[in-house]
């Protein structure tokens, strides 16, 4: 690691406890030049304006917003800033953090010293990802993520259900499921949340 270099760094996570968490092992690092926090993606823009940070940390559930999307709209806006997906449920792959824009993956209960080495890991213009098992990849089952890969290709419940052997019951409570993992509300924001994980072409 290069120690001349001193790192601006944001974290946009919605929960207090997180905030004070990564504000106190920031402050602590002679290599952090500045850190700073939001709470939610507009003010992530705001402040990444302002800020120019080397990294930011975009928490993958972001209340009622999509971290996937919000780290593509940073990426847009500064291309030169490297993106961390950060999550306290499960573990994210590569792939997914790829078509995201991230560079890499943190989970929350990671060791401090992990997150502070894959936080100038990435500055680098490295990834860092994390050798998790393929059930631990994604937010959705592998059955959910066939129901919506179905869902994207124009598929009815009933169609669904008949496809995959199913009862359309089942198929309604997979629907509601992957609705709640993804924070959608309907299929056409299930698809588009679904093709931003890279869940589905």
């Amino acid at each position: 690691m290069n120690g001349e270099r001193r790192l601006k760094v944001l974290v946009v996570d919605d929960h207090d406890v997180v905030h004070w968490g990564f504000k106190l092992l920031l402050e602590r690092q002679p290599w952090v030049e500045r850190s700073a926090a939001a709470r939610d993606g507009g003010q992530a823009l705001e402040l990444a304006a302002e800020l120019r940070p080397d990294v930011v940390l975009i928490d993958l559930f972001l209340g009622t917003e999509s971290g996937a999307e919000l780290c593509a709209q940073l990426r847009d806006a500064h291309p030169g800033t490297q993106i961390l997906l950060i999550s306290g449920a499960g573990r994210v792959s590569p792939a997914v953090a790829r078509a995201a824009g991230a560079s890499g993956f943190v989970a929350k209960d990671w060791p401090a010293p992990d997150i502070l080495r894959a936080i100038r890991i990435v500055a680098l213009g490295k990834e860092v990802f994390t050798a998790s098992p393929a059930p631990e990849e994604t937010p959705l089952s592998t059955r959910e993520q066939e129901v919506v890969a179905l869902i994207s290709e124009g598929a009815t419940n009933s169609e669904i259900a008949s496809r995959l052997y199913l009862s359309p019951h089942t198929i309604k409570e997979h629907t509601s499921s992957i609705y709640r993992k993804l924070g959608v509300r309907n299929r056409a924001e299930a698809v588009r949340a679904a093709q931003r994980m890279g869940l589905v072409a």
